[in-house]
């Protein structure tokens, strides 16, 4: 069965090959990948026990999506794969490097303590080691400035229908409501390619009402190492139409919600900002209208 949503192991691996497919086409770790999935999924049950015992205050089911299945992967690998091919400390180091990319503002920090807790537990394996996996290669630290930088656009996309406002947002495989956005082509500007990546993620054709602000985090390339994602945000308004959203990795779900309902949704810290800007924007301009 799969990690959390009862789906089987054909379509978990399915899922596997279609992200590979979409965000690293070129990557040669394929197979370890598949074999790390498979390891995990036959013993979920036996590492989830172990996320119980080690961090007893936080049952599992309370524990975000993205940092459990962090832990499981981190554990799996601390515990039952081969020390030789995945030292116990490049293990641990790789899931907080996943928790600080991909989870929220204290995922690292947590999924440190739990690994490091079993660690402990484990009598620190590979304590003086200080060689890393053999099939990846080390890459040279680069500093943040000189990290390449790839833009993206985002966008808070409303409509009005009838006395009501409707947001239309984007649901992500890890159980969170998140913001449409897409890359910047280098001859477009930012609004023209949030246009362009509005139309074509959702079906929506939109036009740009103002700029709500603009975000940087860090994320690994399989092929080019960190690289710095900047993002600008935008609020636009479409008709209330029905979306459509465009079959890839990473998504599963898109749909619009009365502007009064949002905020009770699940959303990554990061972007609460500008949605609650977005939301005052919208709030100012009904009471003027």
């Amino acid at each position: 069965m799969n990690l959390d949503e009862g789906t089987t192991t054909f379509d978990t691996e399915a899922a596997l090959v279609r992200n590979v497919q979409e965000f690293a086409p070129d990557s040669q770790d394929a197979p370890f990948m598949k074999r790390l999935l498979h390891g995990v999924l036959q013993k979920q049950s036996d590492v989830d026990l172990v996320i119980t015992k080690a961090a007893p205050e936080w049952p599992i089911d309370k524990i975000s999506r993205v940092d459990r299945n962090i832990l499981r992967i981190g554990l799996f690998e601390l515990l039952f794969s081969d020390r030789s091919e995945v030292p116990a400390k490049v293990a641990i180091n790789e899931a907080i490097e996943l928790g600080k990319n991909f989870g929220g503002e204290s995922s690292g920090r947590f999924i440190n303590g739990v690994l490091g807790s079993v660690y402990k537990e484990l009598g620190e394996p590979g304590k003086n080691e200080t060689g890393g996996k053999e099939k990846r290669k080390e890459r040279p630290l680069v500093p943040y400035e000189k990290m390449p930088v790839e833009r993206k656009g985002g966008a808070v996309v409303y409509a009005r229908e009838g006395a009501e406002v409707y947001v239309a947002l984007v649901h992500d495989v890890f159980g969170h409501w998140t913001l449409p956005k897409g890359g910047i082509e280098d001859a477009e500007t930012a609004e023209e390619g949030t246009v362009r990546e509005i139309r074509q993620e959702l079906g929506l054709e939109a036009v740009v009402r103002e700029k709500l602000g603009e975000n940087e985090y860090v994320a690994s390339n399989p092929e080019k190492g960190k690289i710095r994602k900047h993002v600008t945000y935008f609020l636009l308004e479409s008709t209330f139409a029905e979306i459509h959203l465009e079959e890839k990795g990473g998504l599963d779900d898109a749909r619009w919600f009365k502007l009064a309902d949002i905020l009770e949704l699940n959303f990554y810290h990061d972007i609460l900002t500008i949605i609650t800007k977005a939301i005052n924007v919208l709030l100012s301009t009904q009471e003027k209208a």
